[in-house]
């Protein structure tokens, strides 16, 4: 998209160059004023092409961001649900449980790192308070729920489970409601 403008400027570049030329090469006045004229059109319609395509060009990354990690989250959700236990042992569901909750929390990571990137600092000061605030609760929330298994062998299974869900849940909030 950037080489899109580059390319633009490149050829405004060349025209300003030939138009400078063709300008000298002109004798008379009237001549000369007549093609000032055209010149100066051609550059204003040159310009308003380079404006535009810049804008567009902007519009187009902050929606592309923005659609590539609504994309990521899709993928992740099927990758996360083709995750299978290799066999029926609470291990296995552990192990699987939290290979789901790993795929969760670094995608959460990765955009958290773009939000960083795009938010002006005070509002990313708020996303990051938010942010301790909702890890608290998650690990509350997970605690809680693997509290009706204590010393069980499904406790950490649920803790495990309820991270993943909750990590899940937070990575479309972000992207939903803060990505641009």
């Amino acid at each position: 998209m950037y080489s899109r403008v580059f390319l633009l400027i490149d050829e405004l570049d060349t025209a300003q160059y030939t138009n400078q030329s063709s300008i000298s090469e002109v004798t008379t006045e009237k001549d000369l004023n007549k093609d000032s004229k055209e010149d100066l059109e051609d550059n204003n319609e040159t310009n308003e092409k380079v404006d535009t395509s810049i804008d567009e060009t902007a519009e187009e990354d902050a929606i592309s961001v923005k659609e590539k990690y609504l994309q990521q989250l899709e993928y992740t959700k099927k990758e996360a649900e083709e995750l299978e236990a290799t066999d029926s042992s609470t291990y296995a569901l552990k192990k699987m449980e939290n290979d789901r909750w790993e795929l969760w929390d670094k995608l959460l990571n990765e955009i958290y790192g773009v939000l960083e990137a795009q938010l002006p600092s005070e509002e990313m000061d708020e996303l990051r308070e938010e942010q301790r605030n909702w890890i608290t609760y998650r690990d509350d929330s997970a605690l809680e729920a693997s509290l009706k298994y204590k010393g069980g062998t499904q406790e950490h299974l649920e803790y495990v489970a309820v991270l993943a869900k909750l990590t899940e849940e937070r990575c479309y909030k972000l992207v939903m409601d803060y990505m641009k």
